[in-house]
């Protein structure tokens, strides 16, 4: 019998703002994607002094879907839907760009008079090819509307997108992969 084994890609750390830094694990050479995520980033940990400039400035996307998940801190997401939303730790924003739209992630002003942590993760996923060109859009999922599952005694599993053990998030991703079942 023949088993794989594991493959363990190592995230490229760069500087995204000052002192803040974002570990890339997708993609790599060893692996391009993991089913459709595309890239997947890791921020933090960290313990921004107050005034710290960690703000990531407005870019475009295209063809694709961003989620931004955070464990600690605040952000504010802008973008050129004209959608202003705040997330918070165990809050979801699914932003799909379609054919195109800009967006920024920022420090809210009442969290830069202080020291603050911030830590959380942003996944690109790739839409199929027939939505690569669709209309933008957001979605932001509060924590309380994420299902919570006791699968085995000790283990809690949030379900962020998709479907588990039983349980389906509210959270409406384009890729067929990512849908309940």
């Amino acid at each position: 019998s023949t088993s794989a084994s594991p493959l363990l890609l190592a995230g490229r750390t760069t500087e995204l703002a000052a002192g803040l830094t974002v570990r890339r694990v997708l993609p790599a050479a060893a692996r391009r994607a993991v089913g459709p995520f595309v890239f997947f980033d890791h921020f933090g940990p960290v313990t921004l002094p107050a005034g710290a400039d960690s703000d990531i400035g407005a870019h475009p996307h295209i063809g694709l879907a961003t989620v931004t998940w955070l464990f600690e801190g605040r952000l504010t997401h802008r973008d050129s839907l004209g959608t202003v939303q705040p997330i918070a730790p165990g809050e979801i924003n699914w932003m799909t760009a379609g054919h195109g739209v800009v967006h920024s992630e920022r420090t809210p002003p009442e969290e830069r008079v202080r020291p603050r942590r911030l830590h959380g993760l942003q996944l690109w996923v790739a839409l199929p090819p027939a939505l690569e060109a669709t209309d933008p859009a957001f979605q932001h999922v509060a924590s309380a509307e994420l299902p919570a599952v006791v699968p085995a005694a000790g283990v809690q599993v949030r379900v962020l997108v998709g479907s588990a053990f039983g349980a389906t998030s509210p959270v409406r991703p384009a890729s067929p992969r990512l849908a309940a079942r």
